[in-house]
């Protein structure tokens, strides 16, 4: 199992890295995401590596963080969604994105990735939602759990379908509700998340 590679960039698009390792041109599957974060050819580059082995492919794919990679791992987890789905979603959404958009049940925003249709996304949503808690970047882990607790809480619940009422998305207005102390009233919850959305819009 290759868990990673270290080399020089020798070629690269939006979908493909190939590294030279050991006077080895590698291949890697890439998503768009990694793809906007490598150097210019002929540089070291380093990625996480997953590697596919079916009867007709051994297949190598390629992720700039850890957090990318643990993602792919998780999304391809779902039944139904193979490699080739894992990339386009995870090149429309940065992982901690993705993570939120997940905690917080927004599956209409997942159908921005191409492939997926809503069944699907709503498929993902169901299969994770409660698994996404633990794989954010380190940084996001609270806000990701929060989201996801915002959802299942009475009052807070009530505050994201008046936010998602105004025109916000259901992870926008998830996160920005998990965001604050989820004991508030509703009404102080929507005030204080509409505050928050202004400033970020």
């Amino acid at each position: 199992m290759i868990a990673s590679l270290r080399g020089k960039l020798i070629f690269k698009d939006e979908n493909i890295a190939v590294i030279e390792c050991g006077g080895v041109g590698i291949k890697c599957l890439i998503p768009m995401t990694t793809a906007a974060t490598l150097p210019p050819i002929n540089e070291e580059v380093f990625l996480f590596t997953h590697m596919s082995v079916r009867e007709d492919a051994l297949d190598l794919y390629g992720f700039s963080s850890d957090a990318e990679l643990k993602a792919f791992k998780l999304i391809t987890s779902v039944n139904g969604v193979g490699a080739k789905i894992g990339l386009a979603i995870l090149s429309q959404f940065e992982s901690d994105r993705l993570f939120l958009i997940i905690a917080s049940g927004d599956a209409k925003t997942l159908t921005a990735a191409s492939g997926v249709g809503l069944k699907l996304a709503q498929r993902i949503v169901l299969e994770l939602k409660d698994k996404v808690a633990p794989f954010g970047s380190g940084k996001n882990d609270t806000v990701i759990a929060n989201t996801h607790a915002a959802t299942v809480n009475s009052a807070s619940k009530e505050a994201i379908e008046a936010l998602c009422a105004l025109g916000y998305t259901q992870s926008e207005a998830s996160m920005a509700v998990g965001a604050l102390d989820l004991s508030l009233s509703t009404e102080e919850l929507i005030k204080q998340a509409l505050k928050s959305l202004s400033r970020r819009f």
